[in-house]
């Protein structure tokens, strides 16, 4: 049981025999093949406990790149101690305010901690990684057409119920995925979204960095500024790539940018449609109308506005 391989971890070490009360709080978030838990005694401030399976491949990357992020000087939690056989890391805890916590605030209020999390990215393209250190496959033509093809299976078909043939046919999708595939040189974090900036001692940290691989630094870029979760505004967006400018001297070019966020937004579709028809978790849904009008949005007048259309009417009827 995933429980008992972390509470046995975490008397490992606290290096305490049963007869010390440890209590396992469960963090529910959407973690694929992964278990929660915050863990508290009387012997030490709480940490985390986290328990994978072998679900997915990039679980088993958690710990190895949390330890290269450290080294390379982001904020990212420390590993306190873990027992790869069980498959079980202890890490600190960061609390539980993320950046998706702060919506309700002024958008300038939050602009400080978009400023930190912009900051953390930058650092974390231009990073280092070790020859022999093992990544995620870069994204190239084929992992953007998975992308594309997840989007069809559990949104278009799964979720609306709709024929996704003649999308699969359309070239535009391929041409789209050849062009953004030919470069994947920097870092990038792959599910860069407000769920995954936590807010800690009023600094940004990252975690679910285990799907760290090479690509586009568009792509992480356009999974903030076009976030579902925050439906940014047309200003609130030009402020943020504004931020971005400041850090990095450069804005990303609008077309290349728009496309990095039609493929984030499709995979962020196709992932609502997969966990309502699987797990049934509804709180999904309700971002679904956000990330189907940023959609429509960054395909208006590309090759991808016409075969969209269909989709994006469908999904704005079921509202």
């Amino acid at each position: 049981m995933p429980t008992e391989a972390i509470l046995a971890t975490a008397r490992q070490f606290l290096e305490v025999d049963p007869s010390v009360s440890i209590t396992l709080e469960p963090i529910t978030r959407g973690a694929s093949g992964r278990t929660i838990v915050r863990v508290k005694s009387p012997l030490r401030e709480p940490f985390i406990g986290v328990h994978w399976t072998e679900e997915r491949e990039d679980n088993e990357q958690f710990v190895p790149v949390a330890r290269f992020l450290k080294q390379s000087r982001l904020r990212v939690p420390e590993i306190l101690h873990d027992r790869p056989r069980y498959r079980v890391a202890l890490v600190q805890d960061l609390g539980d305010a993320d950046l998706l916590s702060l919506r309700e605030r002024p958008f300038a209020g939050r602009l400080p901690f978009y400023r930190q999390a912009f900051e953390q990215v930058d650092r974390l393209f231009y990073a280092r990684a070790p020859k022999d250190m093992h990544l995620m496959p870069p994204f190239d033509a084929a992992l953007y057409r998975w992308e594309q093809e997840y989007f069809f299976e559990h949104f278009v078909e799964g979720l609306l119920g709709m024929d996704a043939a003649a999308l699969r046919r359309e070239e535009s999708f391929r041409e789209m995925a050849g062009k953004l595939g030919t470069v994947a040189r920097h870092l990038v974090h792959r599910d860069f979204q407000s769920q995954n900036l936590m807010i800690h001692d009023e600094q940004v940290w990252l975690i679910d960095f285990q799907g760290l691989r090479r690509g586009r630094q568009e792509y992480d870029l356009a999974s903030l500024v076009f976030d579902p979760y925050l439906r940014h505004s047309v200003d609130e967006r030009s402020q943020l790539l504004d931020l971005w400018e400041e850090i990095s001297d450069e804005r990303p070019e609008t077309s290349l940018f728009h496309q990095c966020a039609a493929q984030r937004l499709m995979q962020a579709l196709g992932a609502y449609g997969k966990i309502l028809r699987n797990r049934g978790d509804e709180w999904y849904r309700q971002h679904i109308p956000a990330a189907i009008g940023h959609l429509a949005e960054v395909t208006a007048g590309t090759p991808l506005e016409s075969p969209l259309a269909p989709v994006i009417e469908a999904a704005q009827r079921c509202e």
